[in-house]
């Protein structure tokens, strides 16, 4: 139960208590969807059941900026759809990849030989590309582009594996800065931001590098058990004869020190995060871009040096993850947060890890960036502890009788707190 693993933790029972009660509309307002197209409301049903992370916050923003998030990232879990799906043979799934941007403007192309668990994102692309179509001409250049270079690069790594730190850079660039890139030029197109925020594409290839860089890092486990490589020949070469090597349970110094290594190059992306996010003005752009870094950054804190990355699966707590979402809403909350969990992983830096003095010189540069302001007020309320432990009893009966009582919801329009982990 969600509640009892966040019961050392009462400002995350609070948060909880709070988001069930609908404090999720602050960060995900309901939307009208009455008012859509039928082939519209369906994309947006297709975008709650392929999305855990980013449904939530996509139909946050706002205006016409929403549904054209909404059908960029359709096409681009159609696209992805493809690359995972190894039942397709290499000389089909090559030229798919190059020609998929060309789909978009063809009425009836669908895939219907798929066997990935998205696939109905291909066998009714028809109405994805429909509604692409029905987009203003410059958020269909942005997807069209992202597209082709997205489906050029996936074809690139399909036949090689990633060896070098620089080709880890590459490889991220093409499944996630490019995605990063995108949604800045749309962000810019919308008129919500300003046009620098679509021109910076190193900032914004930063933001796509960090989040994707943090996924790999955390699933080295499912990876390996389904024969998938993603982190780099260069970093685990050091510690290892064979990747999988470091699930062993005699290799976990090994195993950590690789860790490190890699969590520390991630963590150079984290400045240009900070300064990215301090560039946007729109409420629902900064809500829609900060949540995603924040919970990134505590997936990365609870990775680092954690044996549980090469036994299992680490995550953050639903409630740790409420609590983000909804504190991550002003700059000087994102700073907070970044400052905090910067702060924790440099308590636990081993005096013996080969990465030490990166990884102490990195989380110095973002604690330097994210302290920049005389003082920062704490994000944890005060408060006493008989206050704490009747708040925690009473959002722990209430939780209870809520859960009992309300019907889950998981169709559009309604929160869910599977969508935020």
């Amino acid at each position: 139960m969600d509640i009892v693993k966040s019961l050392g933790h009462p400002e995350e029972i609070f948060n909880l208590f709070k988001f069930k009660m609908g404090g999720c509309r602050t960060v995900m307002p309901k939307l009208d969807y009455e008012s859509m197209s039928e082939s519209l409301r369906t994309c947006y049903l297709y975008l709650n059941q392929t999305s855990r992370s980013f449904a939530a916050v996509i139909q946050a923003l706002d205006g016409e900026l929403r549904h054209a998030v909404c059908i960029f990232y359709l096409v681009l879990r159609a696209l992805d759809t493809v690359e995972d799906d190894m039942t397709i043979p290499l000389e089909k799934k090559v030229p798919m990849l190059n020609d998929f941007h060309t789909y978009l403007y063809q009425a009836n192309w669908c895939f219907t030989e798929s066997h990935e668990k998205d696939r109905r994102v291909l066998e009714d692309f028809p109405t994805i590309s429909l509604e692409f179509r029905n987009l203003g001409q410059a958020y269909q250049d942005v997807i069209s582009d992202i597209c082709h270079r997205m489906g050029v690069g996936m074809a690139e790594f399909l036949e090689k594996k990633v060896g070098s730190m620089k080709e880890w850079d590459q490889y991220c660039h093409y499944v996630a800065g490019l995605v990063g890139i995108g949604l800045s030029q749309l962000f810019s197109a919308s008129q919500l931001e300003d046009p620098e925020v679509g021109k910076d594409t190193e900032l914004a290839n930063s933001m796509g590098l960090f989040l994707q860089k943090t996924n790999i890092i955390r699933d080295y486990l499912e990876d390996i058990q389904v024969a998938r490589a993603f982190w780099p020949q260069e970093a685990w070469s050091q510690f290892a004869c064979r990747l999988e090597d470091l699930a062993e349970s005699d290799q976990l110094t090994s195993a950590l020190s690789c860790l490190n290594l890699l969590v520390t190059d991630a963590l150079r992306h984290v400045p240009d995060v900070i300064t990215y996010l301090a560039r946007l003005r729109n409420q629902s752009v900064f809500n829609f871009c900060a949540i995603p870094q924040v919970m990134a950054i505590a997936t990365l804190s609870a990775c680092y040096n954690n044996p549980q990355v090469f036994q299992g699966v680490v995550k953050i707590r639903k409630g740790q993850a409420v609590t983000l979402m909804m504190q991550a809403t002003n700059m000087g909350a994102v700073q907070s947060i970044m400052a905090q969990y910067s702060q924790e992983m440099l308590q636990r830096v081993s005096l013996t890890d080969p990465s030490r003095d990166k990884t102490l010189f990195i989380l110095g540069v973002i604690q330097e960036k994210t302290l920049s302001q005389a003082t920062l007020a704490s994000r944890t309320a005060h408060l006493s502890p008989m206050y704490l432990s009747a708040a925690m009893i009473l959002a722990a009966l209430s939780w209870q009788y809520l859960s009992t009582t309300h019907t889950a919801h998981t169709h559009t329009g309604h929160c869910d707190l599977r969508n935020i982990n």
